[in-house]
């Protein structure tokens, strides 16, 4: 079974990490600010690969910063990606 954590440190810097049976596969990193959530990297493990973790992770953020009324600063090349290719799904939290 999959389970995405978001285990921050006391300088709420961290990652959403994604673990299926107890082994991470997948982990977001990020630090988060009173009104700003960056990403700095999405990374999931070659044998993980093309399974849509990367995706679920994007998902999970999304719908952390939503709840706590964030902005995203999407370093990750990744999360900019999406960001980019579609603009109208995430315009209400991408901080540019």
């Amino acid at each position: 079974m999959e389970t995405i954590k978001l285990e921050l440190d006391e300088k709420q810097h961290g990652a959403f990490n994604l673990y299926v049976d107890d082994k991470k596969l997948g982990e977001m990193t990020v630090s988060i600010k009173p009104d700003l959530l960056t990403v700095y990297h999405t990374g999931v493990e070659p044998e993980a690969e093309g399974k849509g973790y990367a995706k679920k992770l994007l998902e999970e953020m999304v719908s952390y910063v939503r709840a706590n009324h964030l902005k995203v600063l999407p370093l990750c090349p990744y999360v900019h990606a999406q960001f980019k290719r579609h603009p109208d799904e995430y315009e209400d939290i991408w901080k540019k």
